[in-house]
């Protein structure tokens, strides 16, 4: 089984290698008992969102981890996977700026990542 930590950043590379962007780990352990992580990630299509939640539950069950809820429909414009202590957001850009859950946890550290995709949008905590 992964740990929390490897659990977020191996999600915010399954969303990256579907081309998913201003892709954020945030850490809020010691702020909240939701989650010690969230992953949040951007795509430019509903379908889009689609095909990077089914890469995520896919990366994901490889390693035995399946999500105890799915929130949101492939055709959503907001996917919320509960991993229990990781939470993935996928949203379109017009649900992501609305709601800018990034804002709303701005005392949450973001973890650096290393991912292929550039940061189109700028988005920052």
């Amino acid at each position: 089984m992964l740990s929390t930590l490897k659990t977020a950043l191996l999600a915010a590379e399954a969303a990256d290698s579907k081309k998913s962007f201003d892709i954020l780990v945030l850490d809020l352990r010691g702020l909240t008992s939701i989650a010690d992580y969230f992953v949040i990630c951007s795509a430019g299509s509903i379908t889009q969102v689609g095909a990077i939640a089914d890469s995520i539950d896919h990366a994901l069950a490889q390693e035995g981890c399946r999500p105890s809820h799915i929130e949101g429909k492939p055709s959503s414009t907001w996917v919320l996977m509960d991993y229990g202590d990781v939470v993935v957001h996928i949203f379109d850009e017009h649900t992501r700026s609305y709601f800018s859950l990034e804002r709303l946890w701005g005392d949450a550290p973001s973890i650096p990542l290393r991912l292929q995709a550039p940061v189109l949008k700028g988005l920052k905590p």
